[in-house]
């Protein structure tokens, strides 16, 4: 194998800002191989272990794993022989000529190369159900021939929408929606809000070992993780049970704010599904998304769980979430908290912005990639 032919979806469809979204898909490849913007597709250059970076790449519908080779049949045909695995009984050749000018129009490549591959392994054409395809593509001045194809995640590429503040809980959720929010393009940076306890150690390795997932996706992606206790303290101390939840939530959306208008990012993304919990409901989201000033984005609004639990097994982040660890939020609140909270009621217990600004100052930063994880401190 020399090349893998990569093919995109959405951004086929972008009109005149179609180019933009190709040299960001480029430049993201590029992060890891050599890749060259061709018309329509994107050329990259192939080495072993290439294919599972590309499959994590938000923007690539599909990619071929083949040969490039000149316009010429009896070249072609070699190619295709190549791209034969060992073992098959039946064949298919799919033939493509964005060349107009190639002599062979795609019916007539589909025949000539169909009879080379009877005539040279005996294996007979099965164009309903072969054991495998062979796709080639008559391009400009080469073509493409393989039979590994390899589907892709799809949607746009990271970084062309913007940068986006993401909360990420350490539940099954957040995790999922910060993935959903990549795939639209946004570049994820992750917030995570905790207490120093005995256990601090453990959730902080899980958090980190969400985020080096994720940035399987990114290419890489920085983490904030904010001490919370001192905020949360003052909020046990002044606010009713049935209402802290809410009000947890509100303060972490300031902060979060606090750390968007560093990061330059637009909006703010959050794990919400309405009414899977009490703080869910539609009445405490508009109280809570009030206190940011920025737009909030649930992407797994519509999903239930079972969809959202399927989706975090595909990540690969499901395994990690399901692992133990504290959550801050639940410490302390009502049984049965509040369902239906009122913005002006919420509003008089909030006093809380010199120690929100103290948490956020004394935030640690930790800078993620697949390969490595360097750690700093975090100073407004």
């Amino acid at each position: 194998m020399d090349i893998c032919i990569v093919h995109y979806g959405e951004i086929g469809t972008k009109g005149k800002n179609r180019a933009f979204f190709e040299k960001k898909l480029v430049e993201n490849i590029s992060r890891f191989a050599k890749a060259k913007r061709r018309f329509g597709w994107i050329e990259v250059e192939y080495y072993e272990g290439i294919e599972e970076k590309l499959r994590k790449t938000p923007g690539i519908r599909y990619f071929g794993v083949g040969y490039k080779t000149d316009l010429d049949m009896s070249a072609i045909k070699s190619a295709v022989l190549k791209a034969l695995p060992e073992k098959f009984e039946s064949f298919k050749i799919s033939a493509s000529r964005r060349n107009k000018k190639f002599p062979l129009n795609s019916i007539e490549i589909n025949r000539e190369l169909g009879r080379a591959v009877v005539e040279t392994t005996g294996k007979k054409v099965d164009l309903e159900n072969p054991d495998v395809t062979v796709w080639v593509e008559i391009c400009e001045n080469f073509a493409l021939v393989y039979s590994k194809r390899i589907e892709g995640i799809g949607g746009l590429p990271v970084g062309c929408a913007g940068r986006v503040v993401s909360l990420v809980s350490g539940g099954i959720d957040s995790p999922v929606a910060s993935f959903l929010a990549m795939k639209r393009g946004c570049e994820a940076v992750l917030v995570h809000f905790f207490n120093r306890t005995l256990h601090s150690a453990e959730v902080r390795k899980k958090i980190v070992m969400l985020a080096e997932k994720l940035a399987e996706y990114q290419g890489s992606i920085k983490l904030y993780m904010i001490p919370f206790e001192e905020v949360q303290m003052e909020i046990i101390r002044i606010v009713p049970p049935k209402l802290r939840m809410v009000v947890y939530r509100r303060s972490m959306m300031r902060m979060a704010n606090m750390i968007a208008e560093k990061e330059r990012a637009k909006a703010i993304v959050t794990g919400d599904n309405i009414s899977q919990v009490a703080s869910q409901t539609l009445d405490n989201l508009n109280v809570i998304y009030a206190a940011s000033k920025l737009a909030v984005l649930p992407p797994l609004l519509g999903f239930d769980k079972e969809e959202i639990v399927g989706l975090a097994k595909k990540i690969g982040t499901y395994e990690i979430s399901i692992l133990p660890y504290e959550d801050c939020c639940s410490l302390m609140v009502a049984k049965h908290p509040e369902t239906r909270a009122r913005k002006e009621i919420i509003e008089e217990f909030e006093e809380f912005e010199e120690l929100e600004k103290s948490a956020v100052e004394k935030g640690e930063t930790v800078e993620v990639s697949c390969s490595t994880t360097e750690v700093g401190s975090f100073r407004r």
